[in-house]
């Protein structure tokens, strides 16, 4: 299970942390902010570089010219 919390100031932060702490819970606090399944962190060739985007109007015209 994963929580996404949005602290609004430095002293929520720390709060929150030392709550965690007290319960002893297992958690991994950052500032990264990335919405990924773990299948997909895994393959993360575009954030590497080793792929690129495409314009969404090629993928369309490319489907068209596929299931005409």
């Amino acid at each position: 299970m994963a929580v996404l919390v949005n602290l609004h100031s430095a002293e929520e932060e720390k709060e929150l942390l030392e709550f965690l702490d007290k319960k002893k819970y297992d958690y991994k606090a950052t500032s990264d902010f990335v919405l990924l399944t773990p299948e997909q962190g895994d393959d993360n060739a575009f954030a590497q570089g080793k792929t690129g985007a495409r314009n969404w109007d090629d993928i369309v015209r490319e489907l068209e010219n596929v299931y005409r």
